[in-house]
């Protein structure tokens, strides 16, 4: 798409090899890709795929399972710290530019600490050190993405990730780009039905991330929003071909030929890309 790069994420369950699935990016038409992270996860090979088939490499996703400890003084809060220096080095050694990482996970919250911000900043202050940059996503436990933002928001290291889906279930649909647009250097675009409890509680299986257009996402309003923050960079997408927690909204991609699960994915990029004024 002219306006903008268009990338996708590698973890949507699409059952092919990184060979074969950097190949079809390719394809397709897909400019770049993001893709997980655990220790001891081949970057290298990913590094080298996308230099063989000439596509972008966007960013690495940071685990995220020990979010809410980063927030206590405890062991696992140490180890996180850990795998978060080793991601942003692979970030480093691979020409990565970004690495996603989440302020909280789960869905029982308290309020932000100061061992905390301890804890992140020993990350932020290496992420600095080697010139990546931490996208923080917006999740569940606004709170705490609040927390990061106001202390470390004018690091040259710090960046926002919006996350399209997470915004209508896990943020009860608040305007995220509003309170972090002017720090948005990434995207993470997919499609949700909101919030399905009728008393307003939050589930992750309400995070469907389905394509752009199958949920009740308001296309048109998001790239307005998008322009309204002046945002040029690449339009990420983040889907899943497969069902999540029981829910059966997704049965329909797991019937799809990967090919043209993906082709379509790609076609509803280019038509948010086609919303967009800048």
């Amino acid at each position: 798409m002219w306006k903008h790069k268009i990338c996708i994420g590698t973890g949507g369950w699409y059952g092919l090899t990184k060979p074969e699935l950097f190949e079809l990016f390719k394809e397709i038409g897909f400019d770049g890709f993001f893709t997980g992270w655990r220790p001891g996860y081949n970057i290298k090979e990913c590094r080298e795929l996308a230099d063989r088939y000439g596509l972008f490499f966007h960013s690495l996703h940071a685990p995220f399972g020990y979010t809410a400890e980063m927030w206590q003084r405890c062991d696992e809060a140490g180890e996180a710290v850990g795998e978060y220096i080793a991601c942003l080095r692979d970030c480093a050694e691979n020409g990565v530019p970004i690495m996603i990482l989440h302020a909280y996970y789960g869905l029982e919250q308290g309020e932000p600490t100061e061992v905390g911000l301890e804890n992140y900043g020993k990350v932020i202050a290496e992420a600095e050190r080697l010139g990546v940059k931490i996208a923080f996503e917006n999740t569940e436990g606004e709170q705490y993405l609040a927390a990061l933002m106001e202390y470390f928001g004018d690091s040259p290291a710090v960046g926002f990730c919006w996350d399209s889906g997470h915004e209508m279930c896990f943020n009860h649909g608040v305007d995220m780009l509003a309170l972090y647009g002017k720090k948005l250097i990434c995207t993470h675009l997919h499609d949700n039905l909101g919030i399905k409890s009728y008393d307003g509680e939050i589930s992750y299986a309400d995070d469907l991330h389905l394509l752009p257009f199958d949920g009740v996402a308001d296309w048109k309003e998001i790239a307005a929003r998008l322009d309204r923050e002046s945002y040029t960079g690449e339009l990420t997408l983040e889907e899943r071909k497969v069902c999540k927690n029981r829910r059966l909204e997704n049965r329909v991609y797991e019937k799809m030929d990967v090919v043209d699960y993906l082709t379509e994915a790609y076609k509803r990029a280019c038509r948010i890309a086609a919303l967009r004024k800048i």
